[in-house]
């Protein structure tokens, strides 16, 4: 069964999703949404939810160095919910320095600015599912 991996942020939501085995992530898109409108945000992942027939979701949640969750977390939080009245499992995981990550991806891919910015949402939820299906595998 497929897993949704997603790196929420204030206009747009990077989407990436599992192989049929649960073990390798791949970049499907990012969503645009109008700032800060997370009910939009959810209608637009739940597209994605019902393309790709999943079950489970894994949502980066922010948390500051020292673990403490901020805005930006308890918004994940709060989209969380709005996503399990969809009637899928929502697991919350810990997306510190996946951003970062990503970003060395793709310098060290020789990947311009200009197309990191276009993409860097969607390597940042690879990085959020992959990290979640080696942990549980």
């Amino acid at each position: 069964m497929r897993v949704l991996g997603l790196d929420l942020g204030s206009v747009t939501c990077g989407v990436a999703v599992s192989d049929m085995m649960g073990m390798v992530a791949r970049g499907v898109l990012t969503l645009r949404f109008p700032a800060d409108d997370y009910a939009k945000a959810a209608e637009l992942v739940k597209e994605q939810i019902e393309e790709f027939q999943v079950k489970t979701v894994v949502l980066g949640l922010p948390k500051h160095m020292n673990g403490d969750i901020g805005i930006r977390g308890e918004i994940c939080i709060a989209f969380k919910e709005r996503l399990e009245a969809y009637g899928v499992e929502v697991v919350l995981w810990d997306e510190r320095l996946t951003t970062v990550a990503a970003s060395r991806i793709l310098i060290a891919a020789d990947v311009s600015r200009k197309k990191r910015k276009k993409v860097i949402d969607q390597m940042a939820a690879v990085q959020i599912l992959q990290s979640y299906l080696d942990r549980k595998g």
